[in-house]
């Protein structure tokens, strides 16, 4: 018989222990800090109609990132890129209901057709935490504050990280200012988006192909450059404050070259680098003013941001702020004597249980040096030996691994013992 060989899907990953003790302990830091600011968890579904993208998404992402699939009634279905456009029509779909401001957040798997890489990959976990139902820029900076909070929760200091924020609308009045047709302006924030990763000589011909020309190309060069027009916003200047005020203002910075790739932002934008530049997009997000009204609701102003879990490993791995876990739940390993003690073993091991205590029992007969070399392979602190004379007396002999040191105690103190 062939044997078969499978490897993971290209851009998937498999977590053993080690790395769902990871997961889960970044998914916990998430949820604290989450919650700490009052947000409730959601959740929606892992298909959706293509369509619910394609309304505001952007074209790169629906066309070229989204698992497309067609159901047997011949519906185009999208494998969730993000969750953003499942929130606006969850929120359409009983805005009457929802108390609001609306604040939420979820953790879960999305899916982007793209080039696997270090920090990128095909199936990934977001964090996605929104406001909605807040036009005012304090909303914009309590979103930015969190996620501040939250980097100071994984121990990433802002000598290591950044958040390079802008605004959308100040800049469609730079670009208005230079003579660039308001039609354009989509395509040149696309370009602007897409700057760091392409040489300069192919920007300009981007550039050059929307239909800018050179002076124009000049001066939105000297935009980009320029760091010091965000006063020239009252949003930027509110949120700035605020900022300051929540005390995180060392976190942030005005860039005029952060304009976000998703067609839905209408305001403020933002986007966490290191500071070194080595990891481009840790985190990123901004204001979508008009997302629930486009796939059937009212006008609910919102803002938000989304953090993918494979680059913030990879960034926690560069600053070393990735701890160390304990892997092994188990506390205990109940052994089995010989054949007659396997019940007394088994209730032993149940007791402990319902206790409270993390415990394990040796399925099967055999050597009492091969179920401590178990035990000691595992990592489990404790075990347990209940032979014939601790039977008689009522007792339970406990061996500490790390110390080698045996005592035997009635098994009435046992509980105690542990707790």
């Amino acid at each position: 018989m062939t044997k078969l060989k499978f490897q993971p899907v290209k851009g998937t990953r498999d977590f053993y222990p080690e790395q769902m003790a990871f997961r889960n302990w970044l998914f916990g830091k998430m949820r604290e800090v989450s919650k700490r600011f009052g947000y409730q968890e959601y959740e929606g579904p892992i298909l959706e109609p293509l369509e619910l993208y394609a309304a505001k998404s952007g074209e790169e992402l629906v066309k070229k990132q989204t698992f497309v699939l067609t159901d047997r009634g011949g519906r185009k279905l999208a494998l969730r890129p993000e969750i953003t456009p499942t929130l606006a029509r969850m929120v359409a779909q009983k805005q009457a209901e929802l108390p609001k401001p609306i604040r939420w957040f979820s953790i879960g798997p999305r899916f982007r057709y793209e080039k696997p890489q270090k920090g990128r990959t095909r199936e990934f976990y977001q964090w996605d935490i929104d406001l909605l139902g807040v036009e005012s820029p304090e909303a914009d900076a309590e979103i930015i504050a969190i996620a501040c909070e939250f980097f100071k929760s994984v121990g990433l200091k802002s000598s290591q990280v950044i958040i390079k924020v802008n605004n959308r609308g100040l800049m469609e009045e730079k670009l208005s200012f230079i003579e660039i047709p308001k039609q354009k302006i989509p395509d040149v924030f696309r370009a602007i988006d897409k700057k760091e990763k392409i040489v300069d000589k192919e920007w300009i011909a981007w550039l050059k192909e929307i239909g800018l020309n050179k002076l124009q190309i000049k001066d939105l060069k000297g935009i980009l450059k320029d760091k010091d027009f965000a006063g020239e916003s009252e949003e930027l200047t509110a949120i700035f404050s605020t900022l300051a005020d929540l005390g995180v203002a060392e976190y942030v910075e005005f860039e005029p070259t952060i304009v976000r790739g998703l067609d839905y932002y209408t305001g403020t934008v933002f986007e966490t680098q290191d500071r070194a530049g080595k990891f481009r997009a840790i985190l990123g997000g901004g204001r979508y003013d008009n997302l629930v009204e486009v796939v059937g609701g009212p006008r609910i102003p919102g803002v938000g941001f989304a953090a993918g879990d494979a680059v913030i490993e990879e960034v926690l791995k560069e600053f070393k702020k990735i701890p160390a876990f304990s892997l092994i739940p188990t506390k205990v390993l109940v052994t089995v004597f010989d054949e007659a003690f396997f019940r007394d073993s088994l209730l032993l091991a149940e007791k402990l249980r319902d206790g409270g205590i993390a415990t394990e029992s040796y399925l099967e007969v055999v050597k009492l040096d091969k179920q401590l070399k178990y035990a000691n392979q595992k990592g489990i602190p404790f075990v347990l030996i209940l032979g014939p004379e601790e039977t008689e007396g009522k007792t339970v002999t406990i061996k500490n691994m790390e110390t080698g040191k045996q005592e035997t105690i009635p098994q009435t103190k046992l509980l105690d013992y542990f707790k």
